[in-house]
């Protein structure tokens, strides 16, 4: 049982990091004979892997066609995730901060990434799998802040994977591990205005990081 769940975790994490890296681009078939040759395992990983992978916003499966990465999202959607997150997720980390334990702290900066910066993976799979680490986070910050229909609402939006798939930039990563910092000190500090202008800043710089994607 423990290598079967074992077994299926890999699988998801090579399909996942497939449609990050955009090796499998945005809108294309997702063929599951295709993926059973090149992971070499049975289809029964590969569907749990994708049905996995549609609840959280990356595959949409169609009746009688099957299996497709999910579209790219467009730059209205894009603005409207963003104004969204600016309306939410500033005064949430502010009433995380009014809140915040030492133990919370703790678990924030470990689901952070700052931990980790200096890997020696390749740029693709370190971007993939920060994408899934901000998500996390930002995740977490709405638990600490005790909102449930906020975070149930972002959470819905799937908006970290859909904006990592925006573009491969070895920047995203390092400037929004600064940005990460500077939101767990004044976590530290327990400084509610701090937390609401860190998390703010945030958002706006990832926004702006990100806009070039629609230009070209």
């Amino acid at each position: 049982m423990h290598r079967a769940a074992s077994l299926a975790e890999e699988v998801y994490e090579a399909i996942f990091a497939r449609l990050m890296a955009l090796k499998i681009p945005p809108g294309a078939r997702i063929t599951v004979d295709n993926l059973v040759r090149e992971l070499a395992v049975s289809q029964t990983p590969i569907r749990e892997a994708l049905g996995r992978l549609e609840g959280e916003g990356l595959v949409v499966k169609t009746h009688l066609v099957g299996y497709s990465a999910a579209p790219q999202i467009t730059r209205r959607r894009f603005e409207e995730l963003y104004e969204l997150r600016l309306l939410l997720e500033p005064k949430m980390a502010g009433r995380a901060a009014a809140s915040m334990t030492d133990a919370a702290l703790a678990e924030l900066t470990a689901a952070a990434g700052v931990m980790s910066r200096s890997g020696g993976a390749d740029e693709r799979a370190r971007y993939s799998q920060f994408a899934r680490q901000d998500a996390l986070f930002h995740d977490q910050i709405l638990e600490v802040a005790g909102n449930e229909l906020v975070r149930e609402t972002l959470a819905h939006q799937h908006t970290h994977f859909h904006i990592f798939r925006l573009m491969f930039h070895a920047r995203v990563t390092e400037e929004a591990l600064d940005e990460h910092e500077a939101i767990l000190a004044a976590f530290a500090a327990r400084n509610v205005d701090a937390a609401r202008q860190a998390m703010r800043a945030h958002i706006e710089r990832s926004r702006d990081r990100l806009l070039p994607a629609f230009d070209s």
